[in-house]
């Protein structure tokens, strides 16, 4: 098992419906250390893997990035 909070569905729907219009969302969240980050990112898919949720994004310049939905700590869509 693992430590994964699940998060509220009508958040999930959140992402759900920016993937879907391809819009972008700045989110703050906390990597696997602790330090927290900010950035504009564009959500690409949602990933269930060993019992926790991920959201698959690209940073501004391209970076790919997976983020687990519960260190996500605001999300605003842009």
């Amino acid at each position: 098992m693992t430590d994964y909070e699940p998060i509220d569905c009508e958040i999930y729907s959140r992402y759900e419906v920016a993937i879907l219009h391809g819009s972008r969302l700045r989110l703050s969240w906390r990597d696997a250390d602790g330090q927290t980050h900010i950035e504009v990112l564009r959500p690409r898919d949602l990933r269930t893997r060993a019992h926790a949720e991920f959201l698959v994004a690209e940073g501004a310049d391209g970076t790919p990035l997976e983020l687990r939905l519960d260190y996500i700590t605001r999300m605003e869509e842009i």
